[in-house]
């Protein structure tokens, strides 16, 4: 990064935006990993849930990385081989993550990028927050199914979750209005089994 491309206190959001990027790529990488372990153990709709958040992360990653190219920077990222275990254990370990991500990683990812009137990068932070609240949502249902051994509720089944192009929203159903967080029209949200 050139130190002339951006403005002084700005280097702080740039860095906030490639540690994000990368935090979101590599969650996608663990996601798909995840996926394939719930289809293998017969949790095929925990599956296509690992799938749906792994296109949100993707989505989070690319809106940084536009970003952070708007910005002088440029949108790097190492990605790790993730660590696979059980379906249940993954699904507390994202829920974990998700978790972390709304309690410690975005609101001061927000503030700082707020501070310094860097409204695409807040936006970006702020539309990443609300969809990681929609992950914990349906984290914590499939969590409860496993452990309670629901298996004939949608656990087991594949079936379609929806995620917003824009903000990557994500959600068991295709509501009729548009997208809670962003206003895309729901009628254009993705559908991934």
């Amino acid at each position: 990064m050139q130190a002339t491309m951006y403005t002084t206190g700005n280097e702080f959001t740039l860095k906030n935006l490639l540690a994000a990027y990368e935090g979101e790529l590599n969650t996608h990488a663990r996601y798909k990993a995840f996926a394939l372990r719930a289809d293998a153990e017969g949790f095929c709709g925990v599956g296509s849930l690992f799938r749906a958040a792994a296109r949100a992360e993707q989505i989070h990653a690319g809106n940084q990385a536009r970003v952070l190219r708007q910005m002088g920077g440029e949108a790097t990222a190492q990605i790790q081989t993730p660590g696979v275990r059980s379906t249940l254990e993954n699904l507390k370990d994202a829920l974990a993550g998700e978790k972390y991500e709304i309690d410690t990683v975005y609101p001061p990812f927000i503030d700082q990028a707020s501070a310094h009137i860097n409204s695409t990068a807040a936006r970006s932070f702020a539309w990443t927050l609300e969809a990681e609240k929609t992950h914990v949502r349906l984290y914590t249902e499939a969590i409860g199914l496993v452990e309670g051994g629901q298996t004939g509720s949608w656990i087991s089944a594949a079936r379609d979750f929806y995620v917003c192009p824009v903000c990557a929203c994500t959600s068991e159903h295709k509501d009729a209005e548009n997208c809670t967080i962003c206003n895309y029209p729901s009628e254009r949200l993705e559908a991934i089994r």
